[in-house]
């Protein structure tokens, strides 16, 4: 297969600089556009307290709730396929699909995914699972693309931090229900509700997502509810109470081609405590609690049989606690804190006959437990137009022992529409507990170090005309002590730091301002990865969106979007991803009065019909469709 990207980007940016020139400028046009860089926007994520994005040194993204309810997402995965310099894999793109998430080439483990706080992943392969965090409850997502170590500890690859709405702050109650229904029985209900009693402000929300399953016999069933609370106990100080649960249940559907059918059933419950005082003119404390439980249990039969091929149980629990104190006045915003947490997993696997037959033993447990502790701090320093940010933090762990983290950025804003950034960090990710501690076909080694990486970004970003925005970024990770497997090809794996990754990329984003309500957007992200381990090998990966929008700031919006992403993968992977997949949104507003809004959708998924999955027994759907209504009052 030859690589098309390059070709969509070369189209798609010619459309955007060709349509923009034709442009003019009003009131209303660049207010939308100046959504796409808002200088007073606040962001956390970068150094844990709200800053403006002008100041914020990393590669940063920010995915707001309209968007999302624009391209009616139904999963986190979903949202993130949009951004660039994400790769999204997914395992069969199917409604409820699970999926992978790669940030500037790194792996999915590399990626850490919180909300409200409370670190995601899972612990026995540190991968987050995505689909169990109900897109509805979010206001925006945050993204820093690149280690975040200095504020996060093990985050290599990047942080996605999502950021849930906000406690209501009226005593009239407001909210939304929304449902939707297509194609195969496929059904997404939800039911928002926020507002105020006395000194108690409130969002509570619950959902159902179904699906007969879109291709080969697949399946998926999710129930969530999630609660918070807000409660202001002096003027300047507050409690936020979060509780929130999900059980999606999954069926991957049959793999005729290796004899196995799949399915999985995931249970998250997770809870938090926080408060916030200011103690003085130009001091503040924040603290919060939290825990989190997740189970995920995954059932693989012999397809021809129907008889056991293998089970595994992952039943972990994770409590933890941080806190932080802020310094603001007109040049530093200081920050010093520190971060617990201890958590435990119980792992059970079960092999059927076949495997058992391999050597593989009936049944085989491990109960490893994570400890940390770490201690941060970093400045936000600003003196006219620069931006200064150094950052340091000290992490301790039972897995992998000690790590310093520290990172500089800086950003300078070059007259009034264009702004500079360059940072430097040193990141880290703690080994894998399935590859210290064993699993199937897996020896452990406890001796394993953490993956390392010291990482160089630099990026612009700009009004070039007043008619459109480019913001653009290249970056440079060179990663040691990489994991690889050391064992023979016939033997378990073994896995040992011994592996030296560099990665290196672009990335651009242009949006236009709109134009007889039209308005264009398109982001391309390349990267070139090489692995250093004997004889050098390398990769070459292209992801690109492109979007096409229609908003008459009335009733009607519509939004064409194309997205694609070239993998690189082998031959033998039977992977197929030569096409750009099209979708299509219309939302409609049919009654509006008061405070209350009733609006249509319509989505069309994959309209042309293409393929794009890297293996062959996960292929995405074909074309379908689904349409619903929302009432927010």
């Amino acid at each position: 297969m030859k690589a098309m990207v390059p070709g969509f980007f070369l189209i798609s940016l010619i459309f955007v600089l060709s349509a923009a020139s034709a442009f003019a400028q009003s009131e209303e046009e660049m207010r939308i556009l100046r959504m796409f860089y808002k200088e007073d926007e606040l962001v956390v994520t970068p150094t844990r307290t709200p800053k403006p994005v002008s100041q914020v040194a990393e590669n940063i993204t920010v995915i707001t709730a309209r968007e999302m309810e624009e391209m009616n997402a139904h999963t986190l995965a979903e949202v993130l396929e949009r951004a660039t310099g994400l790769f999204v894999e997914f395992f069969g793109h199917d409604f409820g699909s699970d999926a992978n998430i790669y940030i500037q080439g790194s792996d999915e483990n590399h990626v850490l995914l919180l909300i409200d706080g409370v670190p995601w992943n899972l612990m026995n392969n540190g991968k987050p699972l995505v689909n169990s965090i109900p897109v509805k409850i979010i206001r925006h997502i945050e993204i820093i693309k690149g280690p975040a170590s200095s504020s996060w500890g093990s985050s290599l690859g990047g942080v996605i931090n999502v950021v849930t709405k906000d406690a209501g702050n009226r005593s009239r109650p407001g909210g939304t229900v929304g449902a939707s229904y297509g194609e195969r029985n496929t059904q997404d209900y939800s039911v928002e509700v926020s507002g105020k009693a006395g000194n108690v402000g409130y969002y509570l929300q619950a959902g159902r997502q179904y699906s007969s399953g879109l291709r080969n016999g697949r399946y998926f069933k999710s129930d969530s509810l999630y609660s918070k609370f807000s409660i202001s106990v002096a003027p300047r100080t507050h409690f936020v109470l979060t509780a929130g649960y999900n059980e999606p249940h999954i069926n991957y559907g049959d793999m005729p081609a290796v004899d196995l059918t799949s399915a999985a059933l995931s249970r998250t419950f997770f809870a938090t405590a926080s408060i916030s005082a200011e103690l003085a003119e130009f001091l503040s404390l924040e603290a919060s609690v939290h825990t989190l439980k997740q189970k995920f249990v995954q059932n693989n039969n012999e397809l021809a049989t129907g008889d056991l091929y293998m089970d595994a149980v992952y039943d972990e629990e994770t409590t933890g606690a941080s806190g932080k104190l802020i310094w603001r006045d007109k040049v530093h915003t200081a920050v010093v804190g520190a971060d617990i947490s201890d958590g435990h997993l119980d792992q059970t696997i079960t092999a059927g006959r076949f495997l058992q037959s391999f050597g593989a033993p009936e049944s085989s447990e491990t109960t490893p437990a994570m400890e940390k502790w770490a201690i941060f701090a970093n400045d936000t320093i600003t003196i006219g137009r620069f931006s200064i940010t150094p950052g340091i933090r000290f992490d301790h762990n039972n897995i992998s022992g000690d790590f310093t983290s520290p990172s500089l950025g800086a950003t300078y804003r070059l007259g009034e529409q264009t702004i500079l950034r360059a940072s430097v960090a040193r990141g880290f990710t703690i080994p894998l507990l399935i590859y210290t501690s064993g699993a199937l076909y897996i020896d452990p080694n406890p001796d394993l170090k953490p993956e390392k990486v010291w990482s160089y970004q630099a990026g612009v970003e700009s009004w070039v005309s007043d008619y459109f925005r480019v913001k653009a970024a290249v970056f440079h990770h060179n990663m040691n002590d990489a994991l690889v497997d050391a064992a023979p090809p016939t033997e378990n794996a073994l896995y040992v730091n011994e592996g030296n990754i560099k990665r290196d990329g672009i990335e651009l984003d242009i949006k236009t301002a709109p134009f007889n309500a039209v308005s264009l957007k398109t982001g391309f992200a390349y990267v070139h990865k090489r692995l250093y381990l004997g004889e050098t090998t390398s990769e070459d990966n292209y992801a690109c969106n492109l979007a096409v929008r229609y908003d008459d700031n009335r009733s009607l919006s519509a939004r064409l979007a194309g997205s694609y992403i070239w993998w690189d993968r082998a031959k033998e992977d039977n992977a197929k991803y030569n096409t750009v997949i099209w979708d299509l949104n219309i939302n409609k507003t049919i009654y509006s009065t008061g405070g209350t809004n009733s609006e249509f959708f319509l989505t069309v998924h994959n309209i042309f019909n293409g393929s794009h999955y890297t293996f062959d027994q996960r292929k995405n759907p074909r074309r379908w469709m689904e349409a619903g209504l929302r009432l927010s009052f």
